[in-house]
């Protein structure tokens, strides 16, 4: 299992600390948050996304001291919130998935976006950063460009626009040809796949690469090259993959069944 950075380290202690000197039940996401923006692999991120560390710092220093405040003050030990402990267990899955050996507070960071209900993810996304400019950032070090933005934005829109005047052609094709193997993972139709974890995480990094990142899958008929597939399908439904495979969905594709269809429309343009 992947351990802490010794700055992480430092960050969640830095976060009960918060707490407790405020005299704080709990450690929240928001003490954690603000204790992540002395972390320089945290704060790098941040950085990146063209957020202001200072006004971040003081949006969650002002609803720290002005709602969790309020609550009942205690002079027991500070434990942290089921959110907490969520965000990061999250992120050591996220850090073993994609092969690494250290969890950073840049994991944790991403983690956070995840608890879409807390005040931590709402300051972040208000700022204008989102999970996916951090995934660019920490993936292939691609720092957010607002022109850039705009441009793939205004593409999306077009795009999302030649896909609802073809949407029944492209549902019906993938109806007919393709396999969603998320959509077979969700409904329980594919079993937990024992002893090719090492195959599954090899893939996972291929995949996560910025260049050469098509894993090929190679052996005879029958030694598990489909279970393999099938495997990190279910890893995907269950969020145990890296921050940037999370919405990826994998289609199996029929090849006897096109090559059929394809022979058949050969032979009535023939006729």
């Amino acid at each position: 299992m992947p351990s802490f950075t010794p700055s992480l380290e430092e960050v969640l202690h830095r976060a009960l600390t918060i707490a407790t000197q405020a005299q704080h039940e709990y450690a929240t996401l928001e003490h954690l948050l603000l204790a992540l923006l002395d972390d320089a692999d945290a704060s790098s991120v941040i950085h990146a996304c063209q957020v202001d560390l200072e006004e971040l710092r003081e949006r969650l220093t002002n609803y720290i001291q002005s709602e969790l405040d309020a609550q009942i003050k205690t002079d027991k030990d500070t434990k942290p919130t089921a959110f907490f402990q969520r965000v990061i267990q999250r992120a050591v899955i996220h850090a073993q998935s994609a092969g690494k050996d250290e969890v950073s507070g840049a994991n944790v960071l991403v983690a956070i976006f995840s608890e879409r209900e807390s005040h931590a993810a709402y300051f972040l996304q208000e700022m204008g950063m989102t999970r996916y400019d951090a995934v660019r950032f920490i993936s292939h070090g691609i720092v957010r460009d607002d022109g850039l933005s705009l441009l793939l934005e205004d593409l999306e829109e077009q795009l999302d626009q030649h896909v609802l005047e073809n949407n029944d052609k492209v549902a019906s094709a993938l109806a007919t040809y393709c396999v969603n193997l998320n959509c077979k993972a969700r409904s329980g139709k594919i079993d937990l796949l024992i002893g090719r974890d090492v195959e599954i995480s090899r893939m996972m990094q291929v995949l996560c690469r910025r260049s050469k990142n098509n894993p090929l899958l190679v052996g005879e008929p029958g030694v598990g090259k489909t279970a393999i597939v099938e495997g990190l399908a279910k890893r995907i439904v269950d969020e145990k993959v890296p921050e940037v495979l999370l919405n990826a969905t994998i289609f199996s594709l029929d090849m006897g069944g096109l090559l059929l269809a394809h022979a058949i429309v050969v032979i009535l343009k023939n006729d």
